[in-house]
């Protein structure tokens, strides 16, 4: 038997497979991109210099984009919070997106901040972090993966309780 912040589970690795851990998993991530959205959304401006900064987009879509990718974070991440069909398929595109584009501005050799927590990212001021946040969005990527995991293999086992909000 073992223990984890007052839960009992048979084994090791059975913390996986419970609907506790998954749902865990869920808020976090879908916080995380509420977050990110959120703090993008309130200076889009400045947001749209990072975009423009890896020079993907035409000058016209940079305002646009900078606009509806947070709007886009916010709504998928609180998706994700209610467990609303579509929101992981939408938080795995942009993050496979994101994956991209730090890929394309490493590839470069780009000096510019990632944008993922909005202008001003601590992380992001300080260090350039591409490459730190590709290394994040890889460990994301693992987290998405762990949910469909769980949603395919454990919520399909007879005896577990499962069903979305809508």
């Amino acid at each position: 038997m073992l223990a984890i912040l007052g839960f009992q589970f048979e084994s090791p690795t059975s913390w996986l497979r419970s609907i506790w851990t998954y749902r865990l998993v869920r808020w976090v991530l879908g916080l995380v991109f509420v977050y990110a959205g959120l703090v993008k959304l309130v200076d889009p401006q400045s947001f749209g210099a990072v975009v423009g900064g890896y020079g993907l987009l035409p000058v016209g879509l940079v305002g646009p984009v900078s606009i509806l990718l947070p709007g886009l974070e916010v709504l998928a991440g609180l998706g994700l919070v209610l467990d609303a069909r579509g929101s992981l398929g939408a938080i795995l595109g942009m993050t496979f997106i994101f994956l991209v584009v730090l890929s394309y501005g490493i590839w470069l050799g780009l000096d510019v901040d990632c944008g993922c927590y909005g202008p001003g990212d601590a992380q992001g001021a300080a260090f350039h972090g591409l490459r730190q946040a590709l290394v994040r969005d890889l460990g994301m990527l693992i987290v998405i993966g762990y949910a469909y995991w769980w949603r395919r293999a454990v919520a399909a086992l007879p005896g577990v309780r499962y069903r979305r909000c809508f």
